[in-house]
């Protein structure tokens, strides 16, 4: 069975047959019973105490749980050929002062070294409200139009393009990837970062934060927002990024590396916790100790549906 689509379903025939002794098997008497069984993708990074990339790892150097109970590793890719598809939200709000065409640049300059022939990008905006500015697609040219569309406004609806851009990703299948660029404020108050972060798991996309501020240690400067950036790389799976030296293209690049250096370990769960609603897993090295390698991958995920919400966020006309 091959991991094409991220959560793949398989069908066990169960016969039951009616009757007591020698009664023969009658087509009235047969009942399929179907089970679904979810393949979980857990992708993995893996670095040195240097903060070196480590590959060359094999199946039989993982180790992996779910909720404590150890799991079968059913697929292993060192690079995945699972389609990637990417969400570059980038904040325009009044609270980033950047150059827009210079950040157009560096983005445009990401999507065309990224993209392959089977990968999607779709680009968003996010100010007062979230905008589409170019649906999914592989055609460069639609993406270099959509960063041509920037424009400024004043509030930074954060959480929004979060939940947001995760429920488009949801929808697709394979690698589903979302990076934020923005200095972490959140003025709109429209979403929480813990419904930002559960829709984010619940539709099992990575998170990357490209954290844009003016001074990266500036004193008596809000750092909530940052931290929150970082959090949801974390728990996500995916990793943060300050624009330092090297401006945003250094940071792309680095969100780059980190995409085309990921380990894809697929299981089918065993003996999962009845009545558990979100399943936190473990991945481990057992062969080196703890503190040989940096290990990163998305904090678990859910099998439970959501609450239904109050209220939800939308996409701006």
């Amino acid at each position: 069975m091959t991991p094409q689509g991220g959560l793949r379903r398989r069908a066990l025939a169960v016969f039951l047959i009616a009757g007591l002794g020698s009664s023969l098997l009658t087509p009235a008497q047969e009942t399929t019973l179907h089970v679904d069984v979810k393949l979980v993708n857990v992708f993995v990074n893996v670095t040195d105490r240097n903060g070196a990339i480590v590959g060359g790892l094999t199946r039989e150097d993982f180790a992996l749980a779910e909720d404590g109970r150890p799991q079968q590793i059913a697929v292993f890719e060192r690079q995945s050929e699972l389609p990637l598809n990417l969400t570059l939200a980038i904040d325009t709000s009044g609270s980033v002062h950047k150059d827009l065409a210079e950040e157009a640049s560096a983005a445009r300059r990401f999507a065309h070294a990224l993209l392959r022939t089977q990968d999607q990008m779709s680009l968003l905006q996010f100010a007062t409200d979230v905008r589409i500015l170019t649906p999914f697609t592989n055609k460069l040219s639609q993406i270099d139009r959509g960063l041509g569309q920037l424009h400024s406004d004043f509030a930074t609806a954060l959480y929004d393009a979060v939940y947001l851009g995760a429920e488009k990703l949801g929808q697709k299948q394979g690698r589903n990837v979302l990076v934020l660029v923005s200095d972490g404020g959140d003025t709109a108050q429209s979403t929480t970062y813990a419904e930002a972060l559960e829709h984010s798991l619940r539709n099992e996309v990575m998170i990357y934060s490209i954290i844009d501020v003016p001074i990266e240690a500036s004193a008596g400067r809000d750092l909530g927002g940052e931290h929150a950036l970082i959090a949801l790389a974390e728990q996500t799976g995916g990793k943060s990024f300050y624009v330092t030296e090297g401006g945003l293209d250094k940071a792309f690049a680095q969100v780059s590396d980190d995409l085309r250096t990921q380990y894809l370990l697929g299981y089918y769960p065993r003996h999962p916790v009845l009545g558990a609603s979100f399943h936190r897993l473990q991945v481990t090295i057992p062969r080196a100790a703890a503190e040989s390698f940096s290990i990163r991958y998305k904090a678990g995920y859910y099998t439970e549906g959501p609450p239904r919400p109050a209220t939800r966020p939308q996409i701006a006309p």
